[in-house]
């Protein structure tokens, strides 16, 4: 028996390659929630160089810690606090959520600092709902991906109400590093904090922030292009369900003359994803 590691981010995006019937280089862009990474860490907010065979990534969002791994996934309100102390240290804004967990927030920076459970994640998934909690909108999740869906449902509300899209966005960082992009999330959650203690809205928040992930991909993706030519993008991974980022995105891309590719009859998910396994493991296996 022949055994075949796939990387799973690598499976996302062949899986969106083999649904388009695409086997050139593309960038692909993998967000989703936990996936382990070929340097040991949890990812799952990259940015791929990518074929059937091959892969490398090119591009990612800035690690942050889990505390509490997959406690975290369970409890975003964990993860609102690994954000804000990746933007803030320990100078943390008293904003209304420090009020709702101030008796659970030292032992998490404990956690965090000692670097006791919490290992280093790049998740998109997890920034969601992180964002989720900071705007009251989901602390603790009783179902998969609630906190990340009722954020997109509250931020669609504006969308649908404006009936134009939402122009602004929170400020990102993409500096280059050995070669691969990291995206500095920081500056889009003290743009959110200065947000709340204005007394925005959380509608308002949360379509900034979609509109903030759109455009750091666009962004992100014409730095690549510059850097490989490749005017091709695929879009996978569960993060990719959220139809208002999903939409928001392609246009973005679009627009800069971008050829995207996205998924309708195989899930974006992990339910699509022995598809890239397969596909991946055939093309290494005959070699």
């Amino acid at each position: 028996i022949m055994r075949i590691p796939v990387q799973h981010h690598h499976a996302h995006i062949v899986s969106c390659l083999a649904e388009n019937r695409v086997k050139r280089k593309v960038i692909g862009v993998a967000f989703d929630g936990i996936g382990y990474g070929a340097d040991g860490n949890i990812w799952g907010g990259e940015f791929l160089i990518a074929d059937y065979s091959h892969f490398s990534r090119i591009a990612q969002l800035k690690y942050v810690s889990l505390p509490g791994g997959d406690r975290a996934v369970e409890q975003p309100w964990r993860m609102a606090v690994s954000l804000l102390m990746e933007a803030f240290g320990k100078k943390i804004p008293r904003i209304d959520f420090i009020n709702r967990w101030k008796e659970k927030i030292p032992i998490i920076l404990g956690m965090i600092e000692k670097r006791i459970n919490s290992p280093l994640t790049s998740s998109m998934g997890r920034f969601f709902d992180g964002v989720s909690s900071l705007l009251g909108i989901c602390d603790v999740n009783t179902y998969e991906g609630q906190a990340a869906m009722e954020l997109e449902s509250v931020a669609g509300d504006l969308f649908s109400s404006s009936g134009n899209l939402l122009v602004q966005n929170y400020r990102y960082e993409i500096r280059e590093e050995k070669g691969t992009f990291i995206v500095e999330t920081g500056w889009i959650v003290r743009g959110i904090v200065r947000d709340l203690e204005s007394g925005a809205r959380p509608a308002f928040i949360a379509s900034k922030f979609h509109n903030s992930i759109a455009e750091m991909i666009k962004d992100v993706s014409l730095k690549i292009k510059e850097k490989t030519g490749i005017c091709r993008v695929a879009l996978s991974g569960g993060v990719f369900q959220n139809r208002l980022l999903l939409g928001l995105t392609l246009r973005k891309l679009t627009e800069q003359g971008f050829i995207c590719y996205y998924q309708k009859k195989i899930p974006p998910n992990d339910e699509g994803i022995s598809l890239g396994q397969a596909i991946i493991a055939n093309e290494i296996a005959k070699k």
